[in-house]
């Protein structure tokens, strides 16, 4: 289906890809590049990757690099937000949460700041991946991170109503299309998908979530070797509501730019009004059986 506004009044987004290592003070560095070249260009939003602010080698290494959000590096971003003068989604921050002291655990965090640099929604990852895939390594994110308590209702940016999720969650259809029936637009999934299961499933799943929701879809993705340890696959992208690829990152740390047509989005939910056909009568509401 053609897209039939590319009018350059409409909002464009910056999706931003970079190779995180443990060097937090390089990340930001790479990051805050992007991020400039992303306002440079016209972007009212810049979204950043799932572990924007590190990679590291360890759950011991991971604990030890986490901040709380009052601390440092989100200072950093907040003062960037300002200067730049967009939006941020920062897509998976290791958070230090009010019960580090009694938990020694992190939350894996998705914050959201405005134009203004001030923090306008954080919602904490609900499903961690703890998972064997033969040829990636395993992944046990539980052994560092305690999984977020309730999901974020859409936030309303320059470029729509976002609503927030991150890598894994995208599994979940049930959390794409509860963020969808309580208005999201756009969804994001900041991500650092592996090396085997990127090209097996990360475009299939964030065209079908578009799909499905009739939202445009934003991943931003981490991209190759963080460390002698792992490797993330890339590709970040924007897919539209019709399920249509309509911005990819190129190889290697990098951007790319899209356009948010809402008027598009509401027109097609219009001609293909699955929300309304939907039968929970039948098979319950989001996945969840009839009692």
């Amino acid at each position: 289906m053609a897209i039939f506004s590319s009018s350059w009044e409409l909002p464009l987004v910056a999706v931003c890809q970079v190779t995180s290592t443990p060097d937090k003070q390089q990340n930001f560095k790479t990051c805050a590049e992007l991020v400039r070249e992303a306002a440079r260009l016209g972007a009212c939003l810049a979204f950043l990757p799932e572990a924007f602010d590190f990679v590291a080698r360890d759950p011991a290494e991971t604990l030890r690099l986490s901040e709380p959000l009052d601390g440092n590096l989100l200072g950093g971003y907040t003062q960037l937000a300002r200067e730049c003068g967009l939006w941020l989604s920062l897509g998976g921050f290791h958070e230090r949460g009010q019960d580090w002291e009694q938990t020694q655990k992190i939350y894996n965090c998705h914050v959201l700041l405005d134009n203004k640099g001030s923090v306008v929604a954080t919602y904490r990852k609900t499903h961690l991946c703890d998972v064997e895939i033969p040829g990636q390594g395993p992944m046990r994110e539980s052994n560092s991170t305690i999984p977020g308590p309730s999901l974020e209702s859409p936030v309303s940016t320059p470029a729509g109503k976002i609503g927030l999720a991150i890598c894994y969650d995208m599994r979940f259809p049930e959390l794409s299309l509860a963020l969808a029936q309580a208005g999201a637009e756009i969804l994001t999934y900041p991500s650092a998908f592996g090396s085997v299961t990127g090209p097996a499933h990360w475009e299939v799943l964030l065209r079908a979530r578009a799909i499905e929701t009739q939202c445009y879809v934003v991943a931003a993705a981490q991209c190759g070797r963080h460390h002698e340890k792992r490797a993330s696959y890339g590709h970040s992208m924007v897919v539209d509501p019709w399920g249509t690829v309509v911005a990819r990152c190129s190889e290697g740390p990098g951007l790319c730019l899209a356009r948010i047509d809402l008027s598009y989005l509401r027109q097609l939910r219009q001609q293909l009004p699955v929300f309304q056909h939907r039968r929970p009568d039948l098979y319950g509401s989001l996945g969840h059986p009839r009692s």
